[in-house]
């Protein structure tokens, strides 16, 4: 089964080749292509990374209860 980090990390080279080759296909060089799919490469990870996390759900369960021993 396909989840959202495996998703991102096929999206990320196919965001950079992808968008840097249509870009350069449209007409944009190639020095101003490669910077502009790098960022939106970026901004997947950065998206995944901070926007989206990864948590541990034995994390989340374990802070919602109190301490069993508060002495």
């Amino acid at each position: 089964m396909t989840g959202y980090y495996d998703l991102v990390l096929g999206l990320i080279p196919v965001a950079l080749l992808g968008i840097t080759a249509a870009l350069t296909v449209v007409g944009v060089s190639l020095t101003a292509a490669i910077p502009i799919g790098s960022a939106i490469a970026i901004a997947i990870m950065g998206h995944a990374m901070f926007v989206n996390g990864p948590v541990d759900s034995a994390d989340e369960a374990r802070s919602a209860r109190p301490p069993l021993n508060a002495d």
